[in-house]
Order: C-alpha cells, then sequence, then structure tokens
C-alpha cells in the first residue's frame, strides 16, 4: 500500500475505492471511500456507507449504515451521518449534529441540530443549536432554522 502524508500524518488508501484513510480513522472493509474523498482524525466509517467525489470526514465524526456522503460536503466534529441520508454538494454537518434515516442534507447543519425521516434540506440553509428537521418536512433559500424549532411533517420553508 502506497501511504500519502497529509501534514505528519499518514493516509493509506482504502481498499474499496482507493480513498485516503489517515491511520487514525477507523473505516470498515465493507464501507466505500472514493479516490478523492478523505477520511481523517479520529472519523469512523461504517456499515456499508459511501464517501465520495471530495467529500471528507474528520475529527470525531461517523459515518455509518447505508449513508451517502458525496460532493464537497464535509462532515466533522462529532457530528453523525446513518442510516440511508444522503448529504452532498457543499454541505456542511458539524457539531454534535445528526443526519438520519432517508433524509438528504444540501446545506449546513450544526451544533445539536437533527435532520431526520424524509426530509429535504438544501439551499442556503442553516439549521443549529438544537432545531429539528424531520418526517417529510422541506426547508431551502436562504432560512435558518435555529434554536429548538421544530419542523416536521409535511411542512415547508421555502
Amino acid at each position: 500500500m502506497k501511504k500519502t502524508v497529509i501534514d505528519g500524518v499518514n493516509y493509506y488508501p482504502h481498499s474499496n475505492g482507493g480513498g485516503l484513510v489517515a491511520e487514525t480513522a477507523t473505516v470498515s472493509k465493507t464501507a466505500y471511500i472514493g479516490l478523492n474523498a478523505r477520511v481523517s482524525g479520529d472519523a469512523r466509517v461504517s456499515g456499508e456507507a459511501t464517501v465520495s467525489h471530495h467529500a471528507i470526514i474528520s475529527e470525531y465524526a461517523k459515518v455509518g449504515g447505508n449513508a451517502r456522503v458525496s460532493g464537497n460536503a464535509i462532515i466533522s466534529e462529532y457530528a453523525k451521518v446513518s442510516d440511508h441520508a444522503k448529504v452532498s454538494d457543499h454541505a456542511e454537518v458539524s457539531g454534535h449534529a445528526e443526519v438520519s434515516g432517508h433524509a438528504e442534507v444540501r446545506a449546513m447543519v450544526s451544533d445539536h441540530a437533527e435532520v431526520s425521516g424524509h426530509a429535504k434540506v438544501w439551499g442556503h440553509v442553516i439549521v443549529s443549536d438544537h432545531a429539528e428537521v424531520s418526517d417529510h418536512a422541506r426547508v431551502s433559500g436562504h432560512t435558518i432554522v435555529s434554536g429548538h424549532t421544530r419542523v416536521s411533517g409535511h411542512e415547508k420553508i421555502l
């Protein structure tokens, strides 16, 4: 295996996809880490999760199940992406935020916020603090959902 050193850390190509995995990170053999993707820090990618394109999983973040992280998405700090969730484009999931179920995120989710169910969040949206977007809710445009706000059911904020 060819070693690559980035900022003094050894990275190795993942056996399923060839993307770079730091020697400090943990990635299951069944996960797919695409050629230009990277897993660093103490991050964990498990199950049959897919990390592709130029996506980065870093720090203590966890991606598992059949989740897909793609594009230029960044999952960092203690964030979790699980189940069949999709995080793509220039999305950022950070802090202790969670994206789960069949949710789709193409925006920023941070702090202790949660996006779950079949919810979709995209555009110049920030979901932060302890906010929740769930069920079949849709949030897009230039929107901030924060505090203890809940957007659920079939609600739409466009």
